[in-house]
């Protein structure tokens, strides 16, 4: 009986998205975008991903780069970090286990894990070096396992720090070490109940002494009760040395990646904002991420939009929230961000790669995409321009979804892909 009912409003689901009627509307970006009213209806708006192989195809890059797959058959590659040697980690796995609510919450998790990869979590960290700098990564070994949903990665000092869905560890490492020489030692506990977003970003400031871990909410939007989202929806401020923490900064629903600025040393994150208000809404950003302030999830969107459904209201924290730096579009779902370098290009220096790994609430699907969006005096500045693409197809199959990205001070940024369970290397050509 369970199973009919299931397979019932999933086959409710399907109807609803194939009818569509939405349009292929122009998503919003920038710093001031303009913003439609809500929508609200007994399903959301969805869209299977539909995956498939690449076989012989691969992204497309702008003229004048090229794109290589360095390493395949992982499990489950999120975010990558270049180590001072030039090798690259990999951080892999799948975490959460969050209950569903209700039924569309049902239909939503299965039309979401149709476009996602079939291969068993990996919980370790992969090492990839290339030993003569000819841009073939002959080595491929594993350098710490039965981690749990290890995500964010970050280095400094001799330390390797690694965000796991339950706790920020580290690790001592030399230079050259391709395995972890012993067990990791815990910095911290990270909140894990529920953990409906599970992934924990992780940056470290250019001193080495501050870590910052990103903590999405426990909900859409509030609806399993406030009790749950203590310590969430937030960047934590980290001592690198005692494992002493506090809130840096909060109302970020889900912000999935974190990267310093060169030089002036701020944070920056992208987050994921809240679902099922259309599919126009609400915007993904890009920000820099500004100590004590507050970005509105649950009570209010972009600044002091409010959103209804958050039950009870707070008017005094919707009056103190602060609009995010940059729009992004909604539901991109974007889960990567570096900033770039030079070495990367003229058209390309100044400004912030951005993995979009791709909507499921809306008909007509975006995102699937590496982004750059190009800054001028230390802000976003312009509109975003496509760098990678192809990751779903004009056959409106998908052959790869990007997560992290890391700019590799060579002069390459590398994508991990965790649909294909590959990661990419992009350069320019010569």
């Amino acid at each position: 009986m369970k199973t009919t009912r299931t397979l019932t409003l999933l086959s409710a689901a399907l109807l609803l998205t194939a009818c569509g009627g939405e349009g292929d509307k122009t998503q919003a970006h920038g710093p001031d975008p303009k913003l439609p009213a809500q929508q609200s209806s007994l399903l959301p708006s969805m869209k299977i991903a539909e995956p498939a192989a690449w076989g012989d195809q691969k992204p497309k890059v702008p003229e004048g780069y090229s794109i290589t797959a360095i390493a395949t058959d992982l499990a489950i590659p999120r975010q990558t970090l270049v180590l001072p040697n030039g090798d690259i980690l990999v951080a892999e796995g799948r975490g959460g286990s969050a209950a569903k609510l209700k039924p569309k919450d049902v239909i939503a998790s299965l039309i979401k894990a149709e476009g996602n990869t079939k291969v068993k979590s990996g919980n370790r960290i992969t090492l990839l070096r290339d030993a003569d700098g000819d841009g073939t990564y002959e080595l491929k070994t594993v350098f710490a396992d039965n981690l749990n949903a290890p995500y964010g990665l970050a280095y400094a000092d001799g330390k390797l720090y690694v965000a796991n869905q339950d706790a920020l560890v580290r690790f001592d490492y030399a230079d050259g070490q391709t395995k972890a020489s012993g067990a990791p030692v815990k910095v911290t506990d990270l909140p894990a109940q529920i953990n409906h977003h599970w992934t924990k970003s992780l940056a470290v400031s250019e001193d080495g002494r501050q870590l910052y871990v990103g903590i999405g909410s426990n909900s859409n939007i509030t609806e399993r009760g406030m009790e749950v989202e203590i310590d969430r929806a937030m960047v934590w401020q980290i001592d690198a040395a005692t494992g002493a923490h506090r809130p840096y900064a909060t109302g970020l629903r889900n912000p999935t990646a974190l990267t310093i600025q060169p030089g002036s040393g701020q944070l920056w994150t992208v987050v994921n904002e809240r679902d099922e208000l259309g599919p126009d809404l609400v915007p993904d950003y890009l920000s820099s991420v500004r100590e004590g302030a507050f970005y509105g999830w649950p009570y209010s969107y972009w600044g002091q939009n409010v959103d209804p459904r958050a039950q009870p209201q707070n008017p005094a924290k919707v009056a103190s929230a602060i609009k995010p730096d940059y729009s992004l579009g909604s539901h991109v779902a974007a889960l990567g961000v570096d900033f770039s370098i030079p070495a990367m290009g003229e058209k390309f220096a100044d400004g912030v790669f951005v993995g979009e790994h791709g909507s499921w609430n809306r008909d007509n699907p975006v995102g699937y995409k590496v982004i750059f969006v190009p800054f001028s005096n230390g802000k976003p500045a312009g509109e975003p321009v496509d760098f990678a693409t192809g990751f779903r197809g004009d056959d409106g199959k998908t052959r790869g979804r990007p997560v992290g990205v890391t700019v590799d001070p060579k002069g390459a940024l590398i994508i991990a892909d965790d649909l294909a369970n590959t990661v990419w290397r992009v350069t320019r050509n010569q």
